[in-house]
């Protein structure tokens, strides 16, 4: 099976020997994504509403550079470092899928890197 590798601009670098997405056959799989405005590699200002809304607007950029939408994915893994933000994110998350909900596993973690509170990966099939 050939694979390959998706890279935009409009989502942030990767910062680590890893790619942003990866199309293997008709599925790709996105790196986590964490709240990095691509423009400057930061984390976004705000709390958690801001950052999801930035790392839902990473991945939409990966997924359109595969020629992909949400409505193409068919699973998601959420990581949060606090449970009290399971709402809010969810509510920001859940304006980025209509009625095409993919399946989805949302873990509780010590800590995401550079400080962001979450942190979200995608499987798209096409």
């Amino acid at each position: 099976m050939e694979k390959e590798i998706i890279t935009t601009v409009d989502a942030p670098e990767a910062i680590g020997p890893y790619s942003q997405a990866i199309k293997a056959g008709n599925f790709v799989f996105t790196a986590g994504q964490i709240a990095l405005n691509p423009s400057t590699q930061k984390i976004v200002e705000g709390g958690i509403k801001e950052q999801t809304e930035q790392v839902m607007r990473n991945l939409r950029a990966i997924l359109e550079k595969a020629k992909l939408t949400f409505e193409d994915v068919v699973k998601v893994d959420v990581f949060l470092t606090e449970l009290e933000n399971f709402s809010e994110m969810n509510e920001i998350y859940s304006l980025y899928f209509s009625q095409a909900e993919p399946a989805r596993t949302t873990v509780i973690v010590k800590d995401l890197p550079k400080g962001s509170l979450v942190e979200i990966s995608l499987i798209a099939i096409e």
